[in-house]
């Protein structure tokens, strides 16, 4: 089945929301909480708005600017307390006893009625606010692999719905150097190597990160407000805003799509909300821009134009110029939304073998439009487990490491 399409059981009149799901009813021998990633999709065509149609400068609780949190980490850190963490701890420590596969965890099977109270606000903040948070002291270095993951990932279903984040269905990803060449951009993701990341959004509502282990030097993470990169655009480059409004980008899906689907979407980089809100949304990622040579080489698609080009070095300048710089430590989870943020990493070097290398657990959270999240031009912006990566019905796992 293609990570496009939709899953073809219904969902029973009781329980369905005024927009019909389908991926929520999903076969639970093959995902364990029934509810299925709804994939990669190409935007459609009636909820395109032209440029026109977008704000030339926005306000509002979004639009942020370094220097509002440089010198004040009281407003962006959140330091979990004793009484967090020991709920957290006897919490995963009762899943784990239970025996319940890792992909089956969710806000129903892990409790945390101190904890929730903070993430419920954290997710207003995330989705409708500044968009990121670095929370500090969960005991990464003390836990082990597996309660890190089962802690990490309950933390997490109070933000959204886990979805899968790669062909093979990793729900839980691992940020770590696994030997992949980094020139061949066509076929391997950034994550497993060492390089630079540009910045760009993921193909989640939401991306969290824990830091496990550090690098030796480098691997420090930004993160930018997109909307204060509009308004900047618009005062300096309309013009750049305007190509960037044009569904005229192609993006690689680097091999990972189901059978009959083509291998890369079509697409802009700034969207309106087709309903609701109507805030700007941005879909970025250069390295998946970049890697099509194989396709425009052999005339399937244009080649990049230099004002595409230009385009897209204005856009990392203006991200560099304006964005907020972090260290992850040991302990950090880093929350960022991918809506209305872009998010960049420097390149690192790891401590030499035997020291273990720099390791940052990820998740790939959805915050659907039926329980407060941005409407999106997909049509699965309804879906609880909206965006990711579904390959057929390959089923979601939990790998302890990467691999």
């Amino acid at each position: 089945m293609a990570p496009g399409a939709l899953v073809s059981e219904g969902v029973s009149a009781t329980s369905a929301p005024a927009t019909k799901r389908n991926n929520d009813q999903a076969p639970r021998s093959i995902f364990p909480d029934g509810i299925r990633t709804s994939g990669q999709h190409n935007p459609a065509p009636d909820r395109i708005r032209p440029y026109s149609d977008f704000p030339k400068e926005i306000s509002g609780p979004t639009l942020w600017h370094k220097e509002d949190y440089e010198n004040q980490p009281e407003r962006w850190v959140h330091r979990f307390t004793e009484e967090q963490i020991k709920e957290l701890s006897d919490t995963a420590d009762a899943f784990i006893a239970n025996g319940t596969p890792l992909t089956g965890i969710s806000k129903g099977n892990f409790p945390l009625p101190i904890l929730s109270k903070d993430l419920f606000e954290v997710r207003e903040d995330l989705i409708n606010g500044k968009g990121f948070i670095l929370f500090k002291g969960f005991p990464a270095d003390v836990w082990g692999n597996h309660k890190n993951a089962v802690a990490y990932m309950g933390l997490g279903t109070y933000l959204g719905y886990f979805v899968s984040q790669n062909g093979r269905g990793h729900v839980l990803g691992h940020v770590k150097d696994v030997g992949d060449d980094p020139t061949q951009i066509h076929r391997v993701r950034i994550y497993r190597t060492t390089a630079r990341q540009f910045f760009h959004a993921d193909n989640g509502d939401l991306v969290g990160l824990l830091c496990v282990h550090r690098a030796l030097e480098g691997g420090e993470s930004d993160i930018v407000s997109i909307h204060n990169v509009w308004n900047t655009l618009q005062r300096e480059n309309p013009d750049v805003a305007e190509l960037l409004t044009q569904p005229i980008w192609y993006f690689d899906r680097k091999g990972e799509v189901s059978e009959g689907e083509e291998p890369y979407i079509k697409q802009a980089v700034f969207y309106l909300e087709p309903e609701g809100k109507g805030r700007v949304y941005i879909k970025w990622d250069p390295y998946y821009v970049r890697s099509l040579t194989r396709f425009s080489d052999a005339g399937v698609i244009p080649p990049l134009s230099d004002a595409q080009k230009h385009a897209m070095q204005v856009l990392e300048d203006t991200c560099q110029r304006l964005s907020l710089h972090m260290v992850l430590e040991v302990g950090d989870v880093q929350i960022v939304s991918n809506t209305h943020l872009l998010h960049a990493r420097t390149a690192y070097k790891d401590y030499p073998a035997p020291a273990p290398r720099r390791h940052l657990l990820r998740l790939w959270l959805s915050t659907p439009e039926t329980e407060g999240g941005w409407s999106l031009p997909y049509p699965d912006s309804h879906e609880l487990k909206r965006g990711g990566i579904q390959v057929n019905d390959n089923p979601p796992v939990c790998p302890l490491d990467a691999e």
